[in-house]
């Protein structure tokens, strides 16, 4: 048997040092509620408190973004089918994965997801009440699983960066995470340095959150998620002061009465929750003609029929699903273009989405997110 040269001994001995400690280190993170966890990184198996965490997971891992993932909960299917199926069919080994009930709706099987023996869970913010409520992060450090906690819907403009950079700290890929913040960053910074210069009047909008999904009217955003997007993008966000949190109603009444200039839906293929709605159906890919005549449709609306935004064509649609994704710097650009169309006229968002999948993300762009009765 030929022995090793002393060379060769500490030549080994040097990549194993420089090796093992990626493979096995332990690292803590500040989740965005303000826990520290510690977590065996870069980690290995994940389960997703929500199946559309896989929209930044994907930002992360071009190649494969699912080969980690031992377990997710089951909402991507049903809240954008055409993404769950543009991902099915190009990783078809998705369509076995265990998948989960939501923490909030107290479906969420713990047994389950410790079987999987994960290195971690993501949890979105908003299941934290429930979470401490049944318990889980006790009994989930008691079998040694830590639980972190993300957020890109309750308060993304301000939780999107810490979200993404977790992320990348878990999964090795913090320099990747650092390039996906600057191209949102920049893109940003390519709506808000014209409004900063130009200081243009600013329109009244109202958003109407899912709009078509109930014969309710109307759910919209207070000042956070589109709420805050349409602020960014040079607009006044009417259900700012109307709606304390994030989410709320405003009555058909408050809409009449403040005349908005400008209404945003924003829409989804939601066939598995309202089979046959009115909805805006929008994603990857969506027939755009079908999603415009839905879109006049909600003009016959009662709230809407005698408003400024109807009268002038100023309606449109947008994915509903930029309200729950690292992506919404892509809805920002749109909503300025709307809003500021004599500004924004050399701003493609289309161009920047598709660069953000060329960059970034698994799949090959298609357009589907955006529809105006502006368009011809």
């Amino acid at each position: 048997m030929r022995t090793m040269s002393r060379a060769t001994v500490l030549a080994t001995g040097l990549l194993l040092a420089t090796v093992w400690p990626a493979l096995a280190d332990k690292v803590t993170v500040t989740d965005v509620t303000g826990r520290q966890v510690e977590v065996e990184a870069p980690v290995k198996h994940v389960i997703l408190g929500e199946g559309r965490q896989i929209y930044f997971l994907a930002a992360l891992d071009k190649q494969n973004p699912f080969e980690h993932v031992v377990g997710w909960r089951d909402d991507l299917p049903k809240a954008d089918p055409e993404s769950y199926q543009a991902y099915l069919e190009k990783y078809p080994d998705i369509a076995k994965l265990p998948t989960f009930g939501g923490m909030k709706d107290g479906t969420f099987d713990i047994e389950q997801a410790v079987s999987l023996k994960p290195d971690v869970i993501m949890m979105n913010v908003d299941a934290k009440t429930a979470t401490e409520e049944a318990g889980f992060i006790e009994k989930l450090d008691k079998v040694g699983i830590p639980l972190v906690y993300v957020d890109f819907r309750e308060k993304p403009m301000q939780n999107t960066e810490p979200s993404m950079r977790i992320m990348g700290k878990l999964l090795g890929k913090e320099q990747l995470a650092e390039d996906f913040i600057k191209f949102r960053a920049d893109s940003i910074k390519r709506v808000t340095d014209v409004l900063d210069e130009k200081k243009p009047e600013k329109p009244l909008v109202f958003i109407d959150r899912a709009g078509g999904y109930s014969d309710d009217c109307c759910m919209s955003f207070g000042d956070e998620n589109f709420g805050k997007m349409v602020e960014i993008a040079g607009g006044i966000n009417m259900a700012k002061d109307i709606i304390p949190g994030t989410f709320g109603v405003v009555n058909p009444e408050q809409i009449i009465a403040s005349n908005p200039d400008q209404i945003i839906v924003t829409g989804g293929t939601w066939e598995a929750y309202v089979p046959g709605g009115d909805w805006v159906g929008l994603g990857y890919g969506a027939d755009l003609i079908e999603a415009r005549r839905k879109l006049e449709n909600l003009t016959k609306r009662p709230a809407f029929t005698e408003v400024k935004a109807v009268q002038e064509g100023n309606f449109h649609a947008i994915w509903h699903q930029f309200y729950n994704n690292p992506y919404q710097f892509v809805a920002i650009q749109e909503i300025a273009k709307w809003l500021h169309p004599e500004l924004f006229s050399d701003l493609d968002p289309e161009a920047t989405f598709k660069e953000l999948h060329e960059r970034f993300l698994p799949l090959d762009y298609k357009p589907g997110y955006f529809v105006s009765l502006k368009d011809k």
